[in-house]
């Protein structure tokens, strides 16, 4: 009787395109990403690897854990909740005084302390397993978030964002900072808004059954006008979908909305 020889396991997309960048980085810095890849894998042999976030490796086990970016210069592997989690060994040297995220940039004279970085996975993945206490869903699968002022309030609504849009909170939350540096946050009636010191609150966002609701409470006075409106003749908005959005327009609408007169509100 011949034995047949075992077949390796099907790689999912995701995985081909991770071993597609790591071979396209024909310097160092694609050793390190696969060898970080390696430690991940050894630390949780059930991880999901997925291909996110302007094209990403990213890792997930009961919720996305890690990013890794390679860049020009260094490495940069980021652990979503790492601001929860214990770092005696002191990895977390970017980022760090975020609210959530904590960030190790790796360049190429730096050696990789694989045990550390082992008890930092486990510890993510730990965290991710146990969970905060998740806050209620309403309705459409909007977030119940406390009112309050500040970053931790909005990050906990957009960590509490179902599903796909979730990512499209970060994403938006990213790109919002990236455009309005000095952008001040707040969470009231369930919904994060973003503001000006100068103009007022121009922008808030709120998760609906089907699409994320951004809208511009001056979105009348942009150019061009965001596409949907209603009772209140200042505001625009427009529904973002799970098949993303156009990063280009939206950035130029907030920049435009932050520098316009907006709601002075609460």
């Amino acid at each position: 009787m011949t034995r047949k020889s075992a077949t390796a396991p099907r790689k999912s997309g995701a995985s081909k395109k991770i071993d597609e960048r790591i071979a396209s980085l024909d310097d160092w810095r694609g050793e390190r990403l696969k060898e970080i890849r390696r430690i991940i894998h050894e630390a949780d042999p059930d991880v999901v690897e997925e291909w996110k976030w302007q094209a990403s490796p990213t890792w997930s086990h009961d919720g996305v854990f890690a990013v890794a970016d390679a860049r020009k210069r260094n490495v940069k592997l980021t652990f979503a909740h790492g601001a929860a989690l214990p770092d005696p060994q002191k990895l977390f040297n970017s980022t760090v005084d975020g609210n959530t995220w904590r960030a190790i940039e790796f360049d190429e004279a730096d050696e990789l302390d694989a045990a550390a970085l082992k008890d930092m996975v486990r510890a993510a993945v730990a965290y991710n397993a146990a969970g905060p206490q998740r806050p209620v869903i309403l309705a459409g699968g909007n977030p119940q978030i406390a009112r309050g002022d500040g970053d931790g309030p909005v990050q906990a609504y957009i960590d509490a964002m179902p599903e796909w849009k979730r990512d499209i909170g970060r994403r938006l939350d990213a790109l919002i900072i990236k455009a309005v540096p000095n952008v001040r946050k707040a969470v009231r009636w369930n919904s994060p808004f973003y503001g000006t010191e100068e103009h007022g609150w121009f922008l808030n966002l709120h998760v609906l059954s089907r699409n994320v609701k951004v809208t511009f409470l001056n979105g009348a006075s942009l150019d061009p006008m965001p596409p949907a409106g209603g009772k209140d003749p200042d505001a625009r908005w427009i529904n973002i979908k799970q098949d993303g959005f156009d990063e280009a327009q939206l950035t130029d609408w907030f920049r435009q909305s932050a520098n316009l007169p907006a709601w002075k509100g609460f």
